[in-house]
């Protein structure tokens, strides 16, 4: 210890030393309180999913605590054996990873042209990119739908997928452009001049310093399509409707059979959660690096 930090440590009071030695572990347990709070939802849910009918209609989630013997499988299994719900989970995967992808690829390859390459018109060209940013989807739902039907993708999986892309597109390209200007030049000169083509410059050396960021875009654009039900309410039909549609059917046609609801929004709940955990690492590191550029 210097006799600076002596002399300052030697100045706080007795409630300060105290405060500043405590405060990391009060913190801790603040934010431990905070997490669980915003995670009682999700645990709610679980637990409703793993009582009878009859146990939901008594009481509260929270029962199964005291009385543990309520805690039953049954609604999954019945949840297995609902072939709408079923063939609905695999529609929401056919629509919400083409759609990612999609926008993944295209949105990458036209934020490297914004950012990297000279084209007539390029700085016109972004500006109407960002502008379409201000389009709401609910604007576009009739001309989208009245050009579907005329092309005859509507009601169809192929449908939803091309408006959750073209929604998705102008937010990739801005967001992968302004990371990818930020890469610097002489980097890529460098690149250049050991011959390097655009092609194979943008797959070895743009890709993988613009992981984090494509990273964050893909798990927005995964959650974005999956947790959707506007679009797919009007685009898809019975036989391509996700979950989040074939659920809004379910409460339409029982009323109240909650044994299903509830683990059939579980289950539509925890695979995007489980994305986002898989990829939280690219996803932070991508947020923490567009906020320091």
């Amino acid at each position: 210890m210097t006799t600076t930090e002596g002399v300052v440590k030697a100045k706080q009071s007795l409630p300060a030393r105290i405060a500043a030695r405590t405060g990391g572990g009060v913190m801790r347990v603040f934010l431990v309180l905070v997490g669980l709070f915003w995670l009682m939802p999700t645990i709610g849910l679980l637990l409703s999913s793993l009582r009878g009918p009859a146990d939901i209609g008594e009481s509260g989630w929270w029962k199964v605590f005291t009385t543990p013997a309520q805690v039953t499988f049954d609604n999954y299994s019945r949840l297995l054996d609902n072939e709408a719900i079923t063939d609905s989970l695999l529609s929401s995967v056919l629509i919400t990873v083409p759609a990612t992808l999609l926008v993944v690829v295209i949105g990458s390859l036209a934020g490297y042209a914004f950012a990297w390459m000279d084209f007539p018109g390029r700085d016109w060209w972004f500006i109407a990119v960002v502008a379409l940013l201000v389009v709401p989807v609910q604007v576009a739902l009739v001309p989208v739908s009245r050009l579907f039907g005329q092309i005859g993708i509507f009601e169809t999986t192929v449908g939803v997928i091309v408006f959750h892309v073209a929604f998705g597109l102008p937010f990739a390209i801005f967001l992968l452009r302004n990371f990818f200007a930020e890469i610097p030049r002489e980097l890529l000169e460098a690149a250049r001049l050991d011959g390097a083509g655009e092609i194979r410059l943008f797959t070895r050396v743009v890709m993988p310093l613009g992981g984090p960021a494509i990273a964050s875009l893909g798990i927005f654009q995964f959650l974005w399509v999956w947790n959707d039900m506007l679009v797919a309410l009007i685009f898809a039909d019975s036989e391509s409707a996700p979950i989040t549609v074939a659920l809004q059917r379910q409460v339409r046609q029982f009323g109240n059979n909650i044994d299903v609801l509830a683990p059939g929004a579980f289950v539509s709940m925890i695979i995007p959660l489980a994305v986002f955990f898989a990829f939280q690492r690219q996803f932070v590191t991508g947020v923490m690096a567009g906020a320091v550029k």
